[in-house]
């Protein structure tokens, strides 16, 4: 395994302890179709009369790289996320509610060490966004 996807998969990890953290529910990780994988699904129930699907993008960055996890996301990975996402819920779950995407972006600090990190959790990266 490279040093990237090392970073990769701890960034996921501690982004799924933050999503537990929350009382969230995570119902799948890491899933694939045709077009492109979704790093988490939870369910944020925090409004228990209104429970919400989210499909969460893991961004890891360390810190010097050019781009912030936020940055990163240009349009070809929106409309990506969004077309997976469709298609996963479209498959896989009978959901009948409202869903979105959240990005969860977390910095290595401190000359790189992974024990040193920072989490941004941005909601709902879509919002506003027209997609047709």
């Amino acid at each position: 395994m490279t040093q990237a996807q090392e970073l990769g998969r701890h960034a996921e990890d501690l982004a799924a302890e933050y999503i537990l953290s929350l009382g969230w529910r995570i119902i799948a990780r890491n899933t694939r179709n045709k077009y492109g994988e979704l790093d988490i699904i939870a369910l944020d129930n925090s409004d228990k009369d209104n429970s919400e699907l989210v499909i969460i993008e893991v961004r890891a960055r360390t810190i010097g790289k050019i781009q912030s996890p936020a940055d990163s996301i240009g349009s070809r990975k929106l409309h990506s996320l969004i077309n997976s996402s469709r298609l996963f819920i479209e498959d896989n779950l009978n959901w009948p509610g409202f869903w979105r995407i959240d990005l969860v972006g977390i910095t290595i600090t401190e000359k790189n060490h992974p024990d040193n990190w920072t989490l941004e959790h941005i909601r709902d990266i879509t919002s506003g966004m027209n997609f047709l």
